[in-house]
């Protein structure tokens, strides 16, 4: 988040590889491809997004650590750009692939220290609040988090359940805010409401 008289910054946005294949597999990292081939893949489109002339690059719902070690590699040999790093995560102490919070963590920074922020996004709010802790506990750099509204989708009857409100949204934000997290917006199924909410909350904090 930005203040009134600070320019906004415009991030690239990478995603994860099952995103591409369209078939869930972004939400658990079980991929076929190993991780040669995810930087092979990833290469591409990373090098297509350093021309755009965005401010810096987001890798984002990235669920294992396999694919976040792929990014780390292709970070230092492409020039270090300025760059974050943000997890899915399956609860509150594991990637979506189960690998521990602290271990992913912990050997993410080992491989490459220079992240602006690291953090969760696409994660349902409930877990944030102690993935950000355990972050915490592992580094002193940014935290970032955008989670999704915490809805579940319904394949049976085609529709989305659960709780989307902003206050409550709201409430979980400035928990995160005190667990250290300074980049805080919505992922999947939050809206201008949720992230307007947020604003008026954090501005005041």
């Amino acid at each position: 988040m930005t203040r009134r008289d600070e320019q906004p910054l415009i991030a690239a946005s990478v995603g994860p590889y099952g995103a591409y294949l369209a078939d869930g597999s972004e939400y658990t990292g079980d991929y076929s491809l190993d991780a040669a081939g995810l930087r092979t893949f990833h290469r591409e489109r990373l090098e297509i997004l350093l021309q755009s002339g965005a401010d810096l690059v987001a890798f984002e719902t990235v669920p294992s650590l396999t694919e976040a070690l792929v990014y780390a590699d292709l970070v230092k040999n492409c020039g270090e750009p300025p760059a974050w790093i943000s997890f899915a995560c399956r609860d509150s102490e594991h990637l979506s692939d189960g690998t521990h919070i602290a271990r992913a963590t912990r050997t993410l920074l080992q491989s490459y220290p220079n992240w602006v922020a690291i953090g969760i996004n696409c994660t349902p709010p409930q877990y944030v609040e102690a993935a950000l802790t355990t972050m915490a506990e592992e580094t002193n750099i940014s935290l970032v988090t955008y989670p999704n509204s915490g809805e579940a989708w319904d394949a049976a009857h085609r529709c989305w359940a659960g709780e989307n409100d902003p206050v409550a949204f709201t409430d979980y934000g400035r928990r995160w805010h005190a667990r250290g997290a300074r980049l805080i917006g919505g992922c999947c199924r939050t809206g201008p409401s949720h992230i307007a909410s947020l604003r008026a909350a954090l501005s005041k904090t």
